[in-house]
């Protein structure tokens, strides 16, 4: 029997979610990152948008297999799977590595050069979850050299999909908006 490799966005979802709770990672915990990250910017933030926002995000196929890498690079490097130098060099979370923050970027780049740069700042300053991933990993507790990094770039994206959530009703209180109707042809076969 071939094994299943294609999933729904709600599996996907459900799987991310439980993956990340295994880890000690809430979607309100990424959510928080979000919500305080905006909020320096906007009165009108709400906790809701901030967790409907992580819970999309962690329904597409590429944030997907992104999660679900990094963690399973994070436990293999807890159980000593790896060899050689890498090893070492992942469970201690060597600074110079940067794979870790390449994945991250590549979740923040979905929200364009806006949420790459909302996950610099939560890369430098490690707000929440991401703070107490780090330290757990510098600790030798768990590794989370893969993780911390993909919760920051989450909270990042989810942050930025906040602002043009608010940025899009708020273009609608111009008087002059006027919503387009798309309208497509039906294709003939």
């Amino acid at each position: 029997m071939k094994p299943r490799v294609i999933f729904s966005r709600e599996e996907m979802f459900k799987m991310n979610r439980d993956a990340l709770l295994e880890r000690g990672v809430t979607i309100r915990d990424i959510a928080e990152i979000a919500f305080n990250q905006q909020s320096r910017y906007n009165d009108n933030i709400s906790m809701k948008v901030c967790i409907e926002s992580v819970e999309k995000i962690l329904s597409y196929r590429d944030i997907f297999h992104l999660v679900q890498l990094s963690i399973a690079i994070d436990k293999m490097t807890e159980e000593g799977k790896f060899e050689g130098p890498i090893q070492d060099i992942m469970q201690a979370d060597l600074g110079m590595f940067g794979v870790d923050e390449i994945f991250g970027l590549s979740i923040a780049a979905m929200y364009g050069t806006v949420g790459q740069t909302n996950f610099g700042d939560i890369d430098v300053n490690k707000p929440g979850i991401v703070k107490k991933l780090n330290d757990e990993g510098k600790l030798g507790l768990k590794c989370h050299t893969f993780l911390d990094d993909i919760v920051g770039a989450l909270g990042a994206a989810a942050s930025t999909r906040v602002a043009q959530i608010v940025s899009e009703d708020e273009s609608m209180k111009n008087p002059n908006y006027e919503p387009i109707r798309f309208e497509f042809e039906d294709e003939e076969e």
